[in-house]
C-alpha cells in the first residue's frame, strides 16, 4: 500500500463502482435560507450498508489477492465499517469476522449479522478492540482491513469527494466529519488533486475532539468518548493524520446539542434520516454562519444508521 495519488483515486472509483451506489447531492431551499449558504448534501446515508464506509472497505478488499482473501476478512469497528466489510465479504463469497464494542447501537449489530458477518463483542475501548481482533485473526487466519488506518481504505473514501466535485463543481468548501480520519484525509486528497481551490474543513464532536487537539499539538492525542456521535468515537490513525496535518487548516467542533439540532433539521427539511455522526457537518456550518455566508458548500452526510428505537434520546427535549 502507498499514499493515494490522483491516478489511484481514479482507478479506485472505477474498481468499486459495481459494488457501491453513486449517491446524490441534494439541495434544500429552506436550509439555504436558514444558513445563508448554498448547500449540497452528499448523501452517503443512501450508500450501500448505510454509510461511506462501503467505499473504503470495497476498495481495500478488492485489491487483495486470492491468497489474502481465502480465509476471509477481519476488522474492529463501532458499526459502519463493520457493516460495510460484512457486505463486501458477502459479495465476494468469503467470511467476515467483526469485533464490535458491546455498547454500539443494536441497529449496527443487526446490520452486520444481516450481511452474514461473524460478530465478536468486546469492551468499548481501543485496547479491547485491538486485542480481541488479534485473537480472532490468530484463530481464523483472516486478513485485516483496518477501518481507517489503511491507504487503500483512504483511497476508497476519497471517491466520495471525487463524485461530489464531479457533480457539483466550483465548491468553496467541503465539510467532512472526522473520527479515525479516513474520510477526511481521502476528501482532502480528492480536493487537492481535482479541485484545489476548494477548502476541506473537518467537523468533530466537542466531546471527542482528539482530531482538533491533534492538529493543534502536531501529534496524535487520545480520543475521549463523551458524545452522541458514536461513529466518531475513535483515535486518528497515523496514516490519515499525516495527510490531515498537511492538508487541513481548520477543524470545527460542535456540541451534542448542536448535533441534535442539525440532525432534526435534516430529518424535517430534507426528509431523510442521518445518524448523529452524519449531522456534524451541518452543525458546524450553522455554528459559523459568517464563514459560509453566500458560499457554495458541500456537506458530507456520512451515514444513516440511526437507531430509531432511541429517537426520544435525540429529539425528546429539543425544540
Amino acid at each position: 500500500m502507498s499514499l493515494p495519488t490522483k491516478e489511484s483515486i481514479l482507478s479506485a472509483n472505477k474498481r468499486i463502482s459495481p459494488f457501491i451506489h453513486h449517491t446524490p447531492a441534494l439541495q434544500c431551499s429552506s436550509l439555504n435560507e436558514i444558513t445563508g449558504a448554498k448547500i449540497f448534501f452528499k448523501c452517503e446515508n443512501f450508500q450501500k450498508s448505510g454509510s461511506f464506509k462501503a467505499r473504503g472497505a470495497s476498495n481495500a478488499s478488492l485489491k487483495l489477492d486470492a491468497k489474502q482473501k481465502v480465509n476471509g476478512l477481519a476488522t474492529h469497528s463501532s458499526g459502519n465499517h463493520a457493516q460495510a466489510l460484512a457486505l463486501v465479504a458477502k459479495a465476494l463469497q468469503i467470511s467476515a469476522f467483526i469485533v464490535m464494542p458491546r455498547t454500539v447501537p443494536e441497529i449496527k449489530k443487526k446490520g452486520v449479522a444481516g450481511y452474514g458477518g461473524n460478530i465478536f463483542e468486546c469492551d468499548p475501548t481501543l485496547t479491547a478492540r485491538e486485542s480481541t481482533l488479534r485473537e480472532v485473526i490468530k484463530e481464523t487466519g483472516a486478513t485485516e482491513i483496518h477501518p481507517f488506518n489503511n491507504y487503500d481504505v483512504i483511497e476508497g473514501q476519497a471517491t466520495c469527494a471525487l463524485e461530489l466535485i464531479n457533480e457539483v463543481p466550483n465548491l468553496d468548501f467541503v465539510l467532512s466529519p472526522v473520527g479515525g480520519g479516513g474520510l477526511l484525509s481521502g476528501s482532502a486528497l480528492a480536493m487537492k488533486f481535482f479541485s484545489p481551490s476548494t477548502e476541506v474543513i473537518a467537523c468533530e464532536p466537542a466531546g471527542s475532539d482528539d482530531a482538533y487537539r491533534s492538529l493543534k499539538s502536531g501529534k496524535i492525542e487520545l480520543a475521549q468518548s463523551d458524545t452522541i456521535a458514536d461513529g466518531l468515537l475513535t483515535n486518528l490513525g497515523d496514516k490519515a493524520f499525516d495527510i490531515i496535518r498537511k492538508e487541513i487548516k481548520e477543524i470545527i467542533t460542535v456540541t451534542d446539542t448542536e448535533i441534535i439540532q442539525a440532525m432534526r433539521l435534516i430529518w424535517e427539511r430534507l426528509k431523510i434520516i442521518v445518524e448523529p455522526s452524519g449531522a456534524v457537518t451541518l452543525a458546524a456550518l450553522i455554528k459559523k454562519p459568517k464563514k459560509f455566508l453566500g458560499k457554495r458548500v458541500g456537506l458530507i452526510l456520512s451515514g444513516g444508521n440511526a437507531d430509531l428505537s432511541i429517537v426520544g434520546k435525540f429529539f425528546g427535549n429539543s425544540k
